[in-house]
């Protein structure tokens, strides 16, 4: 048997790290920051444990760009290397030194913020470079080395001439990728990917204004003074302690990751957990408009003050996706690969985590103040419902706050309105109706109609309300929904089986036949019903299975039927004990009675929005001639 060991060709790993190591090659000034970062970090902690007197002052990072030389310059005054240390961390492809350094200083170090663990990061830079430099001295206090590479196996490594403790990397931009050399581009991918990181990054400089002095003369202009452009925020809002912030930091700290975004948000979630997890973060609910795809991908994702991404699906419950805020976390891996992170085991706990402290944050905030939280919901609801379907434990927490408000604007929770509606209906064997509206404008009359009955209406007209009562009536025991333009009412509560009806068993059989010979509609299926005499002697309801499969069909639930086959279905009920029916019954010629018909199904029609085009037309040249 034979052992050995796989040998990896150094002449391809270039074009492999070029074309395929990242997605987006803009990355590499991510990661070119992030282990400069790194080697400020170090510095400051071994300063910091005292184990060497070093002077660490307060270091920066600098980018330059030399436009001329067609050169990026990243410049940090951190750890530095020694040329053995060159050797040992940039030609051992994949070695990792933050990983070396977290191990060697494993019991202090754990709470560095040091970033990097596979040790490929560096070599992003030959993405958009064709030859790369590092100048760098170690805070050991020996030579400077200098190392160059043009993009093959080959480098150099001699004595550097670098005077200061740090480290300096050049990149000589390839002719492809010269927008790298551009400001506004390394402004924007500054500003993208590092404008949270802990070590304050320096951009070139700017001018300040400086106060006039209490003596300064009469028109005195004020003096100018140039200054760095630091183009970062070290210490963010999410890795101070919620004790430490007030209501105006946290809403600073919202129009600081949207500067294009005008309205407040409506509150926030401040995540702070360190075990099994750590991670830190803080998440706003904003008032959502119509359009709610527009507003997904607001959550941004970090990884020890880096930007990993804002696309979140999978990584985010889905219906927390339409927040906004910041997730940071050093136990999420800083890939850009959106699939390896959902598959990845720490990654599923912190989403279990978030549910459960959004949750936990809705409650409390139903609880302290009510009339505010009722004031929020129709901002909120989507969000609040779409959890309610698509998370189990999310569903069960909801009984705490989710509300069920009313056309007239009382709200209820769940337990609330399950008693209300028991101490109302008195068919106890019987499911308890719970009616609701869709839309308080269309359905007004069948609203009206029930509440003359004593009964209360729910509006519930979020695009997800098919899925959302399916849900709970499988969820809940003995409780059945029905829109309020369903089967009529009485059909549904309190059936009263003992209500004479004014028309005999003949009458009902010739009003039968003569409205549904001018009906002559499939789509209609006549049903005659004893009711009150004050009710419409005609009523167009939707059949609610029918009706609400046709809406889960429609928003992408319906099984195997597609969203167009399902057929369109109504019930036109007659009500018998009507006097204009009676009246119908009694007029001798046919023709009246079909004109009576016809203009009294219109009405119905009209009511519930099903009169257009040249049925409209006819009804409104009838109308006119009655009126004559």
């Amino acid at each position: 048997m034979k052992k050995g060991n796989i040998n990896v060709s150094v002449e391809n790993i270039f074009p492999l790290i070029k074309k395929f190591l990242y997605s987006d090659h803009e990355i590499f000034l991510r990661e070119l920051i992030s282990n400069a970062t790194d080697a400020t970090l170090k510095l400051k902690h071994i300063a910091g444990i005292g184990k060497e007197k070093i002077e660490v002052g307060e270091p920066i990072i600098e980018v330059k760009i030399d436009k001329k030389g067609k050169k990026l310059h990243i410049i940090d005054q951190g750890i530095g290397m020694t040329s053995d240390e060159i050797e040992k961390y940039i030609n051992e492809v994949a070695f990792s030194g933050a990983e070396e350094f977290l191990e060697k200083y494993k019991d202090s170090a754990k709470d560095s913020g040091i970033i990097g663990h596979f040790g490929l990061g560096f070599y992003s830079a030959f993405m958009v470079a064709k030859k790369v430099e590092i100048i760098s001295k170690s805070y050991k206090n020996k030579p400077s080395a200098h190392w160059t590479c043009d993009g093959s196996p080959n480098y150099t490594l001699d004595k550097g001439n670098k005077k200061d403790r740090g480290t300096e990397i050049i990149l000589h931009i390839d002719k492809n990728s010269k927008e790298f050399i551009e400001e506004n581009k390394i402004s924007e991918l500054l500003v993208k990917y590092n404008k949270f990181m802990p070590i304050p990054i320096k951009f070139g400089t700017k001018e300040e204004t400086l106060p006039l002095e209490k003596d300064a003369k009469e028109g005195e202009k004020p003096k100018i003074k140039t200054v760095d452009n630091i183009i970062n925020n070290p210490n963010p809002a999410w890795t101070k302690q919620p004790k430490d912030l007030k209501g105006e930091d946290y809403k600073g700290f919202y129009r600081e990751l949207y500067p294009m975004q005008f309205e407040e948000p409506l509150f926030n979630i401040h995540l702070n957990v360190d075990y099994p997890f750590n991670l830190t973060g803080i998440l706003y609910f904003p008032k959502l408009t119509n359009d709610v795809n527009i507003q997904k991908d607001k959550i941004q994702l970090y990884q020890n003050q880096v930007f990993v991404t804002d696309n979140v699906e999978g990584i985010v419950p889905e219906f927390l996706t339409l927040l906004r805020g910041v997730i940071d976390s050093p136990d999420i891996p800083l890939n850009v690969s959106r699939s390896y992170l959902q598959a990845d085991g720490a990654v599923k706990k912190i989403s279990s985590y978030i549910t459960r402290k959004v949750a936990d944050k809705l409650a409390s905030l139903f609880k302290n103040d009510r009339d505010g939280f009722e004031k929020k919901w129709n901002d909120i609801k989507i969000i609040i419902e779409y959890g309610m379907l698509s998370e189990e434990k999310f569903f069960e927490k909801s009984e705490k706050f989710a509300l069920y408000p009313t056309v007239d604007d009382k709200f209820y929770t769940y337990e609330e309105l399950y008693n209300k509606i028991k101490a109302k209906q008195t068919d106890k064997d019987d499911k308890l109706v719970i009616l609701y509206s869709s839309d308080k404008q269309a359905q007004h009359s069948y609203i009206e109609n029930a509440k003359n009955k004593g009964y209360e209406v729910l509006l519930l007209d979020s695009p997800i309300v098919s899925h959302l009562i399916q849900k709970l009536e499988s969820s809940k025991e003995k409780i059945q929904f029905a829109r309020v333009d369903s089967d009529h009412i009485d059909n549904l509560i309190n059936k009263d089986k003992n209500k004479v009806s004014k028309l005999n068993d003949d009458q009902k059989k010739e009003l039968e036949e003569i409205v549904r010979n001018v009906v002559n509609d499939e789509k209609f299926v006549i049903k005659l019903e004893s009711m009150d005499s004050k009710e419409n002697p005609f009523i167009i309801t939707n059949p609610e299975f029918m009706r609400r499969m046709k809406e889960m069909q429609q928003s992408g639930g319906g099984g195997m039927f597609g969203a167009g086959n399902m057929p369109e279905m109504f019930n036109l009920v007659i009500n018998t004990n009507s006097d204009l029916i009676s009246q119908i019954i009694k007029t001798k010629t046919k023709k009246k009675q079909e004109r009576l018909i016809s203009q009294s199904i219109d009405l119905a029609k009209l009511s519930h929005g099903l009169l257009n085009g040249e049925g409209l037309t006819n009804f409104i040249k009838r109308s006119f001639d009655i009126i004559k």
